[in-house]
């Protein structure tokens, strides 16, 4: 081998190394997030963090580089479950009456975010705080609740004072207390129809 080539080598070297370390970050995140979401479903989303890292066999550092807070956590993993819910949302608005999918809409929304225990507090939090990441992962329910709202009242079956918001702050109450009584569907089913027939005109 010439001195000319060994540049070229040592150079092919370096352009493989950040490959390399794209994967292992990749490997750590999904590591990362695999093990959070096993945690969260034993222990609820209030777990230890510093535990979430040892199941994945990453260090803390490496936890709190891919992910500085709990809410930066918890939303990455929520994100298949935003996005089942949504696909859902679009189901029952192409199935049902305005009146009827709004009511399975919300029971499906309480239903969905007691799927952790603890996770309707954090939720709760979240959307008081306009600039965390668990806000802006939930805010698509948000926007499907409006959604729904809005043709109800198009329809002139509910008060027009009634915000998506508020139905949003009602479904995560809701959701508490499914999880804090142990519902199952049926129940939870049962609360949310009470809670709700006062929207309706």
């Amino acid at each position: 081998m010439t001195a000319a080539q060994r540049p070229v080598l040592r150079a092919d070297r370096d352009e493989r190394a950040p490959v390399r370390l794209r994967a292992d970050a990749r490997r750590n995140r999904e590591a990362l997030l695999r093990a959070a979401r096993e945690t969260f479903e034993a222990d609820g989303v209030l777990a230890s963090l510093d535990g979430i890292a040892a199941r994945a066999g990453v260090g803390n550092a490496t936890l709190y580089r891919n992910f500085p807070t709990r809410d930066d956590l918890l939303a990455a993993v929520v994100e298949t479950s935003v996005e089942e819910a949504t696909a859902k949302a679009q189901d029952l608005a192409d199935s049902l009456p305005p009146r009827e999918a709004l009511v399975e809409w919300l029971t499906e929304l309480a239903w969905r975010l007691r799927i952790w225990h603890d996770l309707p507090y954090c939720v709760a939090e979240a959307h008081q705080d306009p600039d965390t990441s668990l806000r802006s992962a939930c805010s698509p329910l948000l926007v499907q609740t409006g959604r729904f709202l809005g043709a109800v009242q198009t329809a002139g079956q509910a008060s027009r004072e009634i915000s998506a918001d508020e139905l949003f702050e009602l479904a995560t109450t809701l959701s508490w207390g499914i999880d804090r009584f142990g519902d199952d569907e049926q129940d939870a089913r049962r609360r949310v129809s009470i809670a709700t027939a006062g929207i309706f005109l």
